[in-house]
């Protein structure tokens, strides 16, 4: 679904804003569909990765909030204008769930970062399963995006200087075909895969606790 109104103005100004203060490099640009629907799963550093989504991708991304900006007086009303998602965390929110499928039965798509909640190391955390189930019963792919340097911008900012990010976008792939409903294992084993992919988009010092990708999937390093 292509941007429109209210969230295409929102984009204008937010793009605005990033230019000043980023230099971004983009890779991948070509492996990006056509149309959805899919999901589209991310590493999650700083409060700028849901921004620098909206504003490269041609789509318009459904992304999640916290619960808890849905009560704030500027990023509750402004989040719902664009579509957000909001969920409680450390839960299973099936409102939210409903939400994210019927986003994705409808064509569009969803943003959604599989570690669950933004990074305090600075590198992949232990992944989990929403992106992998959504993927499942939906039927769609998984969109691999990789963005780093931006969780330096506000010191690089107070140099005045632009902070360089870098966006690496995969290869679209989609939950393995199976017989019947997917088990927990084939979602686990699934959050396994979508990590691992994201690890070897990654530098090495932003792999994380998945910074043995290129022993467990050399295939993925070496592509």
């Amino acid at each position: 679904l292509k941007p429109r109104g209210w969230y295409r103005v929102a984009r204008s100004v937010v793009a605005f804003f990033l230019r000043i203060v980023l230099r971004l490099q983009i890779e991948g640009w070509d492996q990006i569909p056509q149309q959805g629907p899919f999901i589209l799963a991310t590493n999650h550093l700083h409060w700028l990765d849901a921004p620098l989504v909206g504003v490269i991708f041609p789509h318009r991304v459904r992304v999640f909030a916290g619960e808890k900006w849905a009560k704030h007086r500027l990023w509750g009303p402004l989040l719902r204008s664009l579509g957000a998602i909001f969920v409680r965390r450390g839960e299973v929110d099936r409102q939210a769930l409903r939400q994210a499928i019927d986003v994705l039965r409808a064509g569009g798509v969803l943003g959604m970062a599989p570690e669950g909640t933004r990074s305090k190391t600075g590198a992949l955390q232990q992944g989990r399963t929403g992106a992998a189930y959504l993927a499942f019963r939906a039927g769609v792919p998984i969109v691999p995006l990789v963005a780093t340097g931006q969780e330096k911008v506000v010191p690089t900012a107070k140099r005045l200087r632009r902070t360089p990010v870098r966006m690496a976008i995969g290869a679209p792939f989609y939950p393995p075909q199976l017989e019947g409903k997917a088990s927990g294992a084939d979602v686990e084993a699934f959050t396994e895969e979508i990590m691992y992919r994201l690890a070897a988009m990654a530098p090495a010092d932003y792999r994380g606790v998945y910074d043995d990708v290129a022993d467990k999937r050399p295939d993925l390093v070496q592509a």
